[in-house]
Formats: structure tokens, sequence, C-alpha cells
């Protein structure tokens, strides 16, 4: 209001005066505009005019807030000096080239004012292959593929009628059926109660250990239902049944619910703990190579250091000291703060279960760098070798001791969207701080408050993946069998893929040992590394598009996780039914054939 207060921002007035009138009266100063050198603030963009004081005008506070915000050609004065005369928009706007930054109070019409060139930079030079580039391809595909079956019946344009996607660990999109137990009880959950537990013909349609389960569900959650926020931690009793879990998991260590955090997912409590780690430019992590993309996407983001220590290809994937000793000191000696170290077993994209010995040194050796350990344990219970067993670094570092002499940091996470449950799209998981500064604690907590709470059917979800029906109960039998059925097809497939990709002349697979995925290393022709080059992608990139084109079967990359100069390959899950990874074993020999025809 020009009777009222006013205080100049940087939207409606981007030139701050020296002194700004309170209010705009019959004389009193009024702003105006007059052409001036180029000022720079060290926060904002150069300002291409300056703010100065004029008595005796009869520019109007209401004219004023026209011009700044563009809509007027000029600002009328009475002033006889004619650098009084307010500048344009337009002029402004005709004196600026396409690239130079303006004033928001400047800004062409049909011009944003969030574009690439001024947008974070972190954030669009972060990639995250799992989504990228070949599967924006695969979903045009999908698009065209069903637009084409609907306008013309039957009639197929490809090779292939559907697009199979093994880029991304969603069991669910891929055939496998939800477990009955967990939906029952959720569904109660979800009714109103005259609907569901409360409803007299409630017991025909849900069995009784559902319908008891639900009723101590909606207990937790305070009878207020599915719908209201929860704790920022989640709610206490589905702590503790993690808390319960997490003990009987690793032969009675114990674990307090006050250091467990739920979270939508695995990926946002990554998230949170890099966000606290990343403190500047300087911060680095140690990363495996190969990784999950998600490790190197966020650090990207928050501006930190990546720092990679090489797996064994030929030993199965597995770490030595030697290594990671090389890749800290080199780190260090560049003047890099490495102050964290991940770890991802099961591996991911690498499929390998790590050792009790290996993760023990691990252990050992974070406690003597003083590095704050990320255990991504996601897949613990994705374990398919007879030779393998899961073994968690928090009972790693119990037996060998840093644990009791608070020797370590460590944040270890789960999930519901792996293992048997593979529910991706509820969004289920948590954290566990072990070792943890209580002050750091409370931090993080707050990180978490700011999001309010994780999701609340992925907190039921993970209460029902960590304490499922107990022996004795009516489903129990049933929901055990379900388990066991998933878990038997992801052994086999694992055996197919493998053994399958392994078989290909050209390609070397390791056995997948657990988790969801094989990794091949693909030899590809010369050829075919040049026309990579020559269209701006790495090779194994141009492999995965043409494999897609030629077969209708989507991978991520080997290159979007990282690896050794010289290596291509790719990963690919092995969800989808036994039927299509056998067929698709045989679509992957046939395409990398006619592919180095191609190319040699």
């Amino acid at each position: 209001s020009a009777y009222g207060k006013h205080r100049p921002t940087d939207t409606l007035f981007p030139f701050r005066s020296p002194r700004s009138p309170r209010r705009i009266s019959k004389g009193r100063r009024a702003h105006i505009f007059r052409p001036s050198s180029p000022r720079t603030n060290p926060d904002r963009t150069t300002q291409p005019a300056t703010m100065t004081h004029r008595r005796g005008t009869k520019t109007t506070f209401l004219a004023l807030l026209l011009a700044a915000a563009g809509r007027i050609a000029d600002a009328s004065t009475a002033s006889a000096d004619p650098a009084a005369v307010a500048t344009s928009p337009a002029a402004a706007s005709d004196a600026a080239s396409d690239d130079a930054p303006v004033s928001p109070a400047f800004l062409p019409k049909g011009r944003k004012r969030l574009t690439e060139d001024t947008m974070a930079s972190t954030l669009k030079g972060m990639e995250y292959a799992v989504r990228g580039r070949v599967v924006i391809a695969a979903d045009k595909i999908s698009n065209e593929l069903a637009s084409s079956s609907s306008a013309d019946g039957d009639k197929q344009t490809r090779d292939f009628d559907k697009i199979i996607y093994t880029n991304i660990g969603n069991p669910h999109s891929v055939g496998q059926k939800s477990l009955t137990w967990p939906r029952q009880v959720m569904a109660l959950c979800d009714l109103p109660d005259e609907c569901g537990v409360d409803h007299p013909r409630a017991s025909k349609f849900f069995p009784k250990d559902a319908i008891d389960r639900a009723r101590e569900i909606k207990a937790a959650l305070g009878g207020m239902g599915t719908g209201a926020y929860t704790h920022s931690q989640g709610p206490a009793a589905f702590r503790s049944d993690i808390a319960a879990f997490v003990t009987e998991r690793d032969g009675g260590v114990p674990c307090d619910p006050d250091c467990l955090f739920m979270t939508n997912g695995a990926s946002s409590a990554i998230n949170m703990i890099l966000q606290a780690l990343v403190a500047n430019e300087n911060c680095g992590v140690m990363i495996p190579i190969p990784q999950y993309p998600i490790y190197s996407a966020t650090i990207d983001l928050l501006g930190g250091k990546k720092v990679g220590y090489n797996l064994d290809e030929e030993k199965l994937w597995d770490m030595n000291l030697e290594e990671l000793e090389r890749s800290l000191a080199e780190a260090r000696e560049a003047g890099i703060n490495v102050n964290s170290f991940v770890l991802i077993n099961p591996g991911n994209p690498t499929g390998q279960v790590l050792s009790k010995k290996t993760v023990q040194e691990i252990v050992k050796f974070c406690a003597k760098h003083k590095l704050v350990l990320l255990a991504d344990e996601v897949y613990q219970e994705n374990v398919y070798d007879d030779g393998a067993e899961f073994y968690s670094c928090k009972k790693a570092a119990a037996e060998t001791g840093v644990l009791d002499s608070d020797d370590i940091e460590l944040v270890s996470f789960h999930s519901t969207s792996k293992g048997l449950f593979g529910e991706c799209g509820r969004r289920g998981g948590y954290m566990e701080l072990v070792g943890f500064d209580d002050k750091v604690k409370g931090h993080i907590y707050k990180l978490a408050s700011s999001g309010l709470c994780s999701g609340v059917p992925g907190q039921i979800m993970t209460s029902l993946m960590v304490r499922g029906p107990k022996p004795g109960d009516v489903s129990y039998k049933s929901h055990e069998a379900e388990k066991s059925a998933i878990y038997d097809s992801l052994r086999k497939r694992a055996k197919i893929v493998s053994e399958g990709l392994d078989s290909i002349p050209g390609f070397s697979c390791q056995p997948a040992q657990g988790a969801m995925y094989c990794f091949p290393k693909v030899t590809l022709p010369e050829g075919a590394v040049k026309a990579a080059e020559e269209q701006g992608m790495p090779a194994d990139t141009l492999y995965a598009l043409s494999l897609l084109e030629r077969t209708g079967i989507c991978v991520v990359p080997a290159s979007g996780f990282g690896q050794e100069e010289g290596r291509f390959g790719f990963r690919t899950t092995f969800l989808p039914p036994e039927e299509e990874m056998e067929k698709a074993v045989g679509l992957f020999r046939t395409h990398h054939e006619e592919f180095c025809a191609k190319y040699q």
C-alpha cells in the first residue's frame, strides 16, 4: 500500500536504497531508477542499475511497482535532469544478451527464471543411471508398443511385444506376488474399524492372527489410523519390533529402539546420513567400485568427494585391505577429508556375499581410521550360495571388540523393498545408529522431524517384515511357504542368469551369491568403442541401447555404477519369471553375436 509501511524486497525492488521511506506522501522522497554502471553483489547477479533518491518527482509509488514488474515501458518524471529518467524494462532486456544475468524485475516475457543455466550446478551434474538414458528410451518404446497394439490390433512394429525391465530391483513390477498375510493386515489397518476388525463377519474374510495384529497396530498408532502423522522416528511399538529382530539376528547383541529411525525405504536414510557427513566440498566418502548409484549421485548433489575403492572381480568381487589403504592414503594425500566408508553387503550391483573375515577386517579398518561406517544391508535375506552366509557389521563390531570399546560409528540400513517382501512402493525401511555422538543424533532427529515422519504404510510393512506370524498361528505355515517359494525361485533364477551369461563367448559373469543382480563383463569390438566415442556416450551405453532396440531387454550400462578403465558391461536383475529369464539369456547371446558382427 502506498499509505502503509513498505519494506523493499529483491522481488519488487532488486536495487536496495541506502534509506527506504516508510511512507510515501507529498514532500517525501520517492524511488526512481537511473542508469548507472553495474554493481555486483557477491551473493546475487550483477545488477544493471542503481537506486537513487530524487525530490519533487511525479513518479507515483504505483507506477514504480508496475515498472519494476516490467509492465510499463518507462517511468515518467518531472525532473529536468535527463539522468533521472527511469530505465525501461524493454531497454534493459534489449541491452542484455540471452546469456547475461538480469534482475528478476526485467526478465523478458517468455523467459523463465529457473533455467538449466541458473539452476543448481550440483543437481545438473548429478547422474542416476538406474533410471537414466536407457530406461527413458525403454519407456518410449513401451509407449509405442502400447499405441501400435491399440491402434492396429495385434500388429507389431518390432520383434518383441513388451519391454523386459531388468534395470531395477522392483520385484512386484515384473510379476512377483505379494505375500498374503502382510497385505491382509495392511487392509485391516486401512479400513475403518466398523468395516474391518470390528465387522461381525471379519473372521470369514481374514484369519484371526491378521485381525489380532491389525488391532495391535491400530493401538500402536494411538487409535488415529493410518492417515495421521506418527513420531518422527516411527511409533515406539514398531521400533521395538525392529530392535527385537536385530537383537535376535546378531546373536543377542542388544539394539536400542531409541537409536532406530524408520524411513521411506533405505534411500531416504542414506540421504539423511550423507547430509550429515558432507559438511563441505572437501569431505570425502569411500564408496565401492562398482557401487549403487544412490551414493555417487547423492555425494555429487551435496558437493562432496567420491573416493572409490576397487572390488576384485576375479575373486568374486571381494575386498582386500591393501586396496582400502591405498585408496584412503591417496585421497588424504590429495587433501580430501575422508570421513566415512560405504559397504554394500550383499553386493549391488555385483551380487557377492562377503565372508565373516572380510566384514571384520572392514569394521576394524573403519575403527582404525575413524571412518563412519555406512552398512547397506538391504539384501540380507537374499543369500543363495550354499557356502555363503550374511554376517552383519554390527555383529562384527561386537565380536571384534570395537563396539564395547566405543571405537566404531556405524549406521546400518534395511528395507521392505528387497528380501522376500519386495514391497518397493510401500517405501518402508529403517536405519540403526551405533556409537554416534548424542548431539549428532539430535541433529539427525531434527532432520527427520523436518519431514514429519516416514509413510505410515511403510512403517507398518516394516513391522510386519521383522515380526511375522509365530509358530502355531493360523497363518504361520502359509506365510512361510509363500516366502520359501519366492526364495527358491530367486535362487534358481540367479543360477540360470549368471551361468547363462558366463557361457556366452565374450562374456564373463561371476556367480550371483546374493542380492538380485548379475554384473557381467562384456568384451566389445574396437569399432563399437570408436562409434560410441563419436556419439558422445560410453561404449556400454551404446551396447545397452542396441540390446534394447533388438530384444526389448532393458539393462543398466556398467559405466553408471563405476568400473575399472577399459571394462565394459551391464547390470541385470533376475527378477522376471523363470521362463522369461531363460528366454532372455538366449536373446543376450543372439544380440551379442549380431552386435560384434556389426562393429567388428
